[in-house]
């Protein structure tokens, strides 16, 4: 204490320690004895001291977690709000862990009743805790996807509406989504109403099963390779969740018929099921599905199944609820099932019916499909090679409500099939796909009615479709609006006038993509005759447009919203005079490959991007990078692709 430069204070005798088991650091002096010590300046300890067998060991962790988990859990039991169960979660994985063993219901109440001990007016005070209705979504995606991440979610959304909706997509093999996290989404989240599983290897039934156990609410489930999931986990889904709409499988190698019976058993609400490529799922699956679950089943999707004539007559007798029908790749279904179901009658609320990859479907069992619904309206044919021109021909006489017919890859159907059928029926829209059996073929006999009814025409990529049959089409619709002609290389400008020509409505939409041998000619005429009703228009490919075309939009387009002259022999001249048209209002524009349009045209381009939301330059190689910088800069309003 020599030679000390503070205050000079003396404490009188006594122990300037509060606990007495401090005494033993100083146990060579007296109580009695004055000290000489100063209160507010100490020396500075660097290393530790060590008073024998006395030392007190300070413990650096926290009180807290000396605690046993079954302590800590009571704890959080009694955190009623969301927010402050999120703050303890964040404290470290294990409190996390801790939280998610922890049950919704085994929280505090929602309401909890307090009486105000303290004063004396015998007050109530009530705490309202937040609700949790299930208004929550998320989404995890591959590597984002992993237990850590669900049981965040399951604590951080039980005090913010709580979770409705769950989509997991992927997972990482070594740390993705296990049963463990799906079981803890279902602890915390029993408000959870969909929930989609997209190729969790990792989940079985336990997580499923756990679900089931935990969110009676559940109305939607979407399983897609999954394949350790089985018949277990689908019957505890059937057991538990009584209000399923909606039930999609796919790629679940070890679910079959077992499941299926118990949810066409005891979920009188299913209105959707979805059921593609289970080995596993044959006909008392899919036929005890359908006949318990037929008041309300609307939506029927079977894909990639073994099932065979058997499920199809159980459809077409118990299918009386059913409006939207789809049927893909059943191979072991022949002409005779479709023919059945059809002739069955029960599918009269259908609508629409989508058939692909099916070797069953011919004229016949088509016609009896016709003939058996009466109410239907779409008719999606896809990959039916069995079906020819006389068979549609048929199928659209019996189908009365007929509205709108696709076909692709039917490359049995001709161009005398195609013209019989807008002969015959009242279709609204036509739609042809890589059908390879059209022949171009001039028709000597004159077309005995029209069809006034058809208002949407595409036919694509169907190479044998040229100038005759186009202008048939054009004689027998005169009140098209929508044309998606894209891919046809045969047609010529000689072919497309008719059908401009016979259009009285107006046409509206114009998809020309892709066809090689038209002129400025088409879109003159074009703009002349429908200009006042055009509001999409696609040149892409058409290497003979040129500026003249554009010139032909800008004089006489007035509700043109979306051009595309992607690919076209277009410059900085036909831009020019787009942009001195006062009454267009382009909202899509597309310059796509068009070596043409260089820095020249950023003035009019501004001037046209007062309207534009969408703008593509790609590929416009004369344009310079500085100069899309500054169309960047000056359309911030516009969605610029370069």
């Amino acid at each position: 204490l020599l030679e000390f430069s503070g205050d000079d204070d003396f404490y009188n005798g006594g122990s300037f320690y509060t606990n007495s088991t401090d005494l033993g650091r100083l146990c060579s002096i007296s109580f009695q004895v004055d000290v000489y010590c100063p209160p507010r300046k100490r020396t500075r300890i660097s290393a530790p001291f060590h008073f024998g067998e006395a030392e007190v060991e300070q413990n650096k962790q926290p009180s807290i977690d000396v605690l046993p988990d079954e302590c800590l859990v009571e704890i959080f039991k009694r955190i009623s709000r969301g927010k402050e169960r999120s703050s303890c979660a964040c404290v470290s994985k294990h409190w996390l862990m801790l939280l998610t063993s922890i049950r919704k219901g085994e929280y505090e109440s929602s309401k909890v009743v307090k009486e105000n001990v303290g004063s004396n007016s015998g007050d109530v005070e009530m705490i309202l805790s937040e609700e949790d209705d299930g208004y929550l979504t998320r989404c995890l995606e591959g590597k984002k996807a992993t237990d850590m991440r669900l049981a965040a979610v399951a604590v951080g959304t039980s005090g913010h509406g709580g979770l409705g909706k769950l989509s997991i997509r992927g997972s990482s093999s070594s740390r993705g989504v296990t049963n463990f996290g799906l079981s803890a989404v279902a602890r915390g989240c029993p408000s959870l109403k969909v929930l989609s599983l997209w190729n969790v290897p990792r989940v079985g039934d336990e997580g499923l099963c756990e679900i089931a156990k935990e969110c009676h609410l559940l109305e939607k489930l979407d399983l897609c390779q999954c394949p350790h999931l089985s018949n277990k986990g689908l019957i505890a889904i059937a057991a538990n969740c009584p209000n399923l709409t909606a039930l999609s499988i796919q790629s679940c190698p070890k679910i079959g018929n077992e499941g299926l019976q118990a949810i066409g058993k005891l979920c009188p609400k299913l209105q959707s099921i979805s059921i593609k490529d289970c080995p596993l799922v044959g006909d008392h699956g899919v036929s005890s599905l359908l006949s318990s679950a037929s008041s309300v089943l609307s939506k029927v999707k079977l894909q990639g199944l073994s099932i065979t004539d058997f499920s199809l007559a159980v459809i077409g007798h118990y299918g009386k609820s059913v409006t939207n029908l789809m049927l893909s790749g059943l191979q072991n279904v022949s002409e005779k099932g479709f023919w059945v179901m059809g002739n069955a009658q029960g599918l009269q609320k259908l609508v629409s019916f989508t058939i692909a990859s099916c070797w069953g479907v011919t004229d016949v069992s088509l016609e009896a499909i016709g003939k058996g619904c009466a109410n239907l309206k779409q008719m999606y044919l896809r990959r039916c090679c069995f079906v020819s021109g006389d068979g549609l021909v048929a199928f659209a006489k019996s189908a009365g409500s007929l509205e709108c017919l696709q076909l692709e890859e039917c490359n049995r159907v001709t161009q005398s099939g195609v013209i019989g059928v807008l002969s015959n029926c009242g279709l609204k829209s036509l739609t042809l796909v890589k059908c390879m059996g059209i022949k171009d073929i001039s028709l000597e006999a004159p077309l005995s009615s029209s069809c006034n009814s058809l208002k949407s025409l595409s036919i694509r990529n169907c190479p044998g479709f040229g100038t005759a049959s186009l202008a048939m089409v054009g004689r027998l619709c005169p009140q098209l609006q929508h044309v998606d002609l894209s891919g046809l290389c045969g047609i010529t400008d000689a072919g497309l006038l008719p059908l401009l020509e016979n259009c009285e409505a107006g046409l509206v939409k114009v998809n020309l993509s892709g066809c090689l041998n038209l002129t400025d000619e088409v879109v003159l005429h074009l703009t002349k005759l429908h200009g006042a009703t055009l509001e999409l228009l696609s040149l892409n490919g058409c290497r003979r447009i040129t500026d003249a075309s554009l010139a032909a939009v800008a004089e006489n387009c007035v509700f043109l919203s979306d051009l595309d002259v992607s690919r076209c022999a277009i410059t900085d001249v036909g831009i020019a005079a787009l942009s001195h048209a006062e009454q267009l209002n382009l909202q899509v524009l597309s310059f796509s490959g068009c070596s043409g349009v260089s820095n020249k045209s950023m003035t009019f381009l501004k001037k046209l991007g007062k309207t534009l939301v969408g703008l593509n330059l790609q590929h416009c190689n004369s344009i310079s990078t500085q100069t899309i910088e500054l169309l960047v800069e000056s359309l911030w309003r516009c969605d610029i692709l370069f």
